[in-house]
């Protein structure tokens, strides 16, 4: 396979033309920044490392050029936006490059929050510093919660997206943060602020990190939503609706009347029937069902659930889409599907007698039973 044929990695996104940029846009910033001296120490072992590894590698060889006291150090990192090369708009991994420069203030100016969160500040909307600004929220608390209070207010949606995203309890590729886990009350005050933002990359991270808090405290998350519902804000409505997701694929009974669903669905579901009773990995099973409702019409979600064999021997259930309805009085509607047991590498396959049920607003009203081999 030729270069050309092969598909970008997203370890691409930091690689030598990244580094060229980043040297060159360093070099108008920083005083004695020797950008030819770095761009060689940074490539030298650079096709090894895989993209968090080069995140890494490159905040290294940063320290070793910048040669400056973070203080110093920061005022002139707060220049960088004027000056960033910002590559070619057809590259979605071209932010990356960003990416080491925003988290060598977490790794060398965390003794300094003061400077390091104004830093951040500025560097944020080159590529978000919500991974950079954790290992402030977890030091630093106080300080960087007043600081993310004030970014509420930023008339950057990128500044205020980050006081959202960086403070998610459970930020993916990001260190947890414990305190929000167990206790996410202090998280209110930041997306009591952001719930109308006419921002829509700001509202999606206040939904995900609501999505995040459901994960450990659904009730509380819950109670916050039917809240919220009350204020009848449109930007507000959608942010719960994103928000509940986990919760409603997770088949929780308690969000479906928040979201308009009936609360105790009338229907009837004929028994599923399988396109075949056994099958191998690698195959795709298909199942139809009916489902027909009662007397006054209804907003429905139908899922589906595959209960997994699991190494164990017990079975794991996990819940796929399947589609939202309205269906009306008396009416009865057709489900197909097909579910492709195709190898992933996010689940491996065990032999043995698996299920499929249909679950409508949370609530399983079928099941069926079929057997994969090896």
């Amino acid at each position: 396979m030729s270069d050309a044929d092969k598909s970008p990695l997203m370890k691409d996104g930091l690689g030598v033309h990244a580094i060229k940029r980043i040297a060159k846009s360093v070099a108008l910033v920083v005083p004695g920044f020797n950008a030819k001296a770095f761009q060689k120490d940074a490539e030298c072992g650079l096709d090894a490392l895989e993209l968090k590894a080069r995140v890494h590698h490159l905040i290294a060889v940063l320290h070793r050029h910048y040669d400056l006291p973070f203080k110093k150090l920061s005022e002139y990192l707060q220049d960088l936006p004027d000056v960033w090369d910002r590559g070619s708009a057809a590259d979605n991994k071209a932010g990356f490059a960003a990416w080491p420069l925003i988290d060598y203030v977490a790794t060398h100016g965390l003794q300094h929050p003061k400077e390091a969160l104004q830093t951040l500040e500025k560097l944020t909307p080159m590529f978000s510093a919500e991974f950079a600004i954790r290992p402030f929220i977890q030091q630093h608390t106080d300080i960087t919660y007043a600081k993310l209070l004030e970014w509420c207010e930023h008339p950057s949606e990128h500044v205020r997206r980050l006081a959202s995203e960086g403070s998610r309890p459970r930020l993916p590729w990001g260190i947890r943060l414990p305190q929000f886990i167990k206790n996410p009350e202090p998280l209110v005050g930041l997306l009591e602020k952001l719930k109308t933002d006419e921002s829509l990359y700001v509202r999606r991270s206040v939904a995900n990190n609501l999505n995040d808090i459901s994960k450990d405290n659904p009730a509380w998350m819950i109670n916050l939503c039917d809240r919220w519902l009350t204020d009848s804000n449109e930007h507000t409505d959608w942010i719960v609706k994103h928000a509940l997701r986990s919760l409603v694929k997770a088949g929780d009974v308690r969000v479906f009347p928040l979201l308009g669903y009936a609360a105790k669905p009338s229907v009837t579901v004929s028994d599923i029937t399988l396109s075949k009773k056994r099958i191998a990995v690698g195959d795709s099973i298909g199942f139809s069902c009916t489902v027909t409702g009662g007397k006054k019409a209804q907003n429905l979600v139908v899922d589906y659930v595959v209960y997994f064999m699991k190494a164990n021997g017990k079975l794991a259930p996990k819940v796929f889409k399947l589609k939202n309805i309205l269906l009306a009085a008396n009416e009865s509607i057709a489900i197909t599907k097909n579910h492709s047991f195709k190898p992933i590498t996010t689940r491996r396959y065990y032999a043995g007698t698996h299920q499929l049920a249909i679950q409508v607003n949370g609530k399983e009203v079928a099941r069926s039973d079929f057997y994969l081999g090896d």
